[in-house]
């Protein structure tokens, strides 16, 4: 197998050069290493490959793996969020990437106001509307953008989302580019930086960043399958 180190320079790379080509600078995208279901030891060994940047789904995943790596790391909740887990997480989270509805926003502005602070999110999106996935359709982010904004504990850095699977990365590109024409629309709209697009994984990461991505989610093609 691959040594992790080997693979995570690869990754480097590919992104390097996917910003050459649509005339980005590679310092301007994140990589965020997906380390859900992997132990310690693996982050450990990304960490030791200078990865700072990790991405959990699970509360419980954060909590027990956080205070066993170094302090400086940071970390991501990109998996959904349940009301009652937000007083856990808050102070141990950069960011929440997937704010998937108003209510749940309620919910976090609320606590964040109880223990005195501004956490950064995102607004997941369903792009391709999609029953089994959460996020808000652009419609409704449309029609309730006003209601998050008056949420004002709630730093709103940008929107993520998560396209369906598809063998063909390509088939990907429009729905990346739906993101950031959305994501440009509210900037517009509010006047306001939302200055962070996540979007783009493993398989896609490449498509993401030429249009426009600035956070991509690798997991696989640096720890390996699951």
């Amino acid at each position: 197998m691959i040594p992790l180190l080997d693979r995570l320079t690869a990754i480097r790379d590919r992104l390097h050069h996917a910003a050459s080509r649509a005339n980005r600078d590679p310092a301007s995208i994140e990589l965020m290493a997906v380390s859900k279901t992997f132990p310690v030891e693996a982050i450990q060994e990304a960490v030791d490959a200078g990865q700072t940047l990790f991405g959990e789904n699970r509360v419980q995943e954060i909590l027990t793996k956080a205070p066993l790596l170094p302090p400086h790391l940071r970390w991501h909740l990109i998996g959904p969020l349940q009301s009652n887990k937000i007083r856990k997480i808050l102070p141990h989270v950069e960011l929440i990437q997937s704010v998937h509805s108003l209510d749940i926003a309620r919910h976090i502005h609320r606590i964040a106001t109880e223990l005195n602070l501004r956490p950064q999110i995102l607004l997941e999106i369903n792009i391709a509307a999609e029953p089994s996935k959460h996020g808000f359709s652009p419609d409704v982010l449309n029609t309730q953008f006003d209601d998050l904004l008056s949420l004002d504990r709630l730093q709103i850095q940008g929107l993520m989302a998560i396209p369906p699977f598809e063998e063909n990365p390509e088939t990907t590109r429009p729905h990346f580019a739906s993101l950031r024409d959305l994501r440009d629309h509210l900037q517009s709209r509010s006047h306001l930086p939302l200055p962070t697009l996540s979007m783009g994984m493993s398989h896609d990461f490449e498509i993401a960043i030429e249009e426009g991505s600035t956070l991509i989610r690798v997991g696989t093609a640096i720890f390996g399958g699951r």
